[in-house]
């Protein structure tokens, strides 16, 4: 099962299948932009309400463990 199973969704139908959070229309993508522009991700939640702090955490604890795990195998 997906790390990220039950926070984030692709459908064809949102958004061309970009991967968005559960429940919204809102891409996962947009938390890296606020993240690598500077802003807090108390700047990114307040600008998509939608997107809950848990699921915001879960993506970023999910790329950490996926960097992580490439870093092990060199």
């Amino acid at each position: 099962m997906s790390a990220l199973a039950g926070i984030t969704t692709q459908d064809q139908e949102i958004l061309t299948g970009m991967p968005v959070f559960a429940g919204t229309r809102e891409p996962v993508r947009s938390l890296f932009d606020y993240l690598e522009a500077g802003d807090a991700l108390e700047e990114f939640l307040h600008q998509f309400p939608s997107v809950q702090k848990q699921q915001a955490i879960a993506v970023l604890d999910a790329a950490y463990e996926s960097v992580a795990a490439d870093a092990g195998t060199h």
